[in-house]
């Protein structure tokens, strides 16, 4: 599980400033779900042209959660 944070962390990280950012787990009954909180300025890059980065990124945690037995999803939401 903090594997999977942190592989979210790297990847987000690769595309805007860390210090712009903050990854969560949040554990719920059915899946585990990575909560990125982005400021406004930077959400667009995360989602990208029509939800393709933030596809991307939910592939690649879904290919390394394979074989976990745990489904893992990733949510951007905005800064307060």
């Amino acid at each position: 599980m903090k594997e999977i944070k942190e592989l979210v962390e790297y990847i987000v990280g690769k595309i805007i400033d860390k210090s712009t950012f903050t990854a969560a787990i949040v554990e719920d009954a059915e899946k585990i779900v990575v909560e990125v909180t982005v400021d406004k300025s930077n959400i667009g890059k995360i989602i990208g042209k029509q939800g393709r980065v933030i596809s991307a990124i939910r592939t690649v945690v879904s290919a390394a959660a394979y074989g976990s037995g745990k489904k893992y999803d990733v949510s951007v939401e905005e800064k307060a």
